[in-house]
């Protein structure tokens, strides 16, 4: 009964918490929320308008294509980068509240997914207006955003704990998510490529979770079992890793704070 309570006392803070996130990242702004869809609605366009025409043969329907990656890339970018400097941002919170560290990593995760509900929300206006016809895989689409943010989480907690210990982690992270994004075939597609620069894209968590998505969404199409098997490998792996890692070094990580 004492378990439960406190579970609830801690789904209630992580609430908190989220809604002070989203408060603060859009006060000084007068559309608010509204840029977590535009965003992605403006990148798709510009875009479009890039590479449609070279990629018109090999890619059908390009605009949805991209913004398909783009939205799964933003969640995640989103999520790490904000995860990441979580203990350091609310330091004296920590030191005040005895409450357990993983809530403000969780809490910076759930904002992102809020964040990604919006973009969404926006993707299937989107669907309907290039005529992309619904097909019952689409269905699958939660299981991947959730093995999706199952990496993120254990990304997270990895950078977290970094970042209290080296602040050139942020540079350096920032630095490999630009290699990352070029590795992750959002505007290009990548059976176009070959030898050990294919082999990298293929073998690339958030590729991977970008392609069965596409493959739901747009072409009504199942994931393989090798494809299945790579994402819960990812998601599930990644996030008990980084947790283990992050538990491991609780103390010293409260210590350096």
């Amino acid at each position: 009964m004492e378990e439960r309570q406190q579970r609830k006392q801690y789904a209630f803070v992580v609430k908190q918490l989220t809604s002070r996130e989203i408060k603060r990242k859009y006060a000084r702004s007068y559309l608010g929320i509204v840029w977590s869809v535009l965003n992605p609605l403006l990148s798709m366009a510009v875009l479009s308008l890039i590479f449609s025409q070279l990629f018109r043969r090999s890619i059908e329907n390009y605009p949805i294509y991209y913004l398909t990656g783009y939205i799964l890339w933003q969640a995640f970018t989103g999520a790490t980068n904000a995860a990441m400097t979580t203990l350091v941002d609310n330091k004296t919170l920590l030191l005040k509240v005895k409450f357990p560290m993983e809530l403000f990593i969780l809490t910076r995760i759930y904002t992102a997914l809020i964040n990604m509900g919006y973009s969404l929300a926006a993707y299937g206006v989107m669907l309907i207006l290039f005529r992309v016809a619904p097909k019952w895989t689409m269905l699958l689409s939660p299981a991947f955003l959730v093995l999706l943010f199952l990496f993120a989480t254990g990304v997270s907690y990895l950078l977290a704990a970094a970042y209290v210990f080296f602040g050139d982690v942020k540079h350096l992270y920032s630095v490999i998510l630009t290699l990352w994004m070029y590795c992750s075939a959002i505007f290009y597609p990548a059976e176009q490529l070959q030898g050990f620069i294919r082999i990298i894209i293929l073998n690339n968590p958030i590729y991977t979770y970008i392609h069965c998505l596409r493959k739901a969404v747009m072409y009504g199409q199942v994931p393989g079992g090798v494809e299945w098997a790579q994402m819960i490998l990812w998601g599930v792996g990644m996030y008990y890793i980084g947790y283990w890692i992050f538990k491991k070094n609780k103390y010293k990580i409260m210590q350096r704070i």
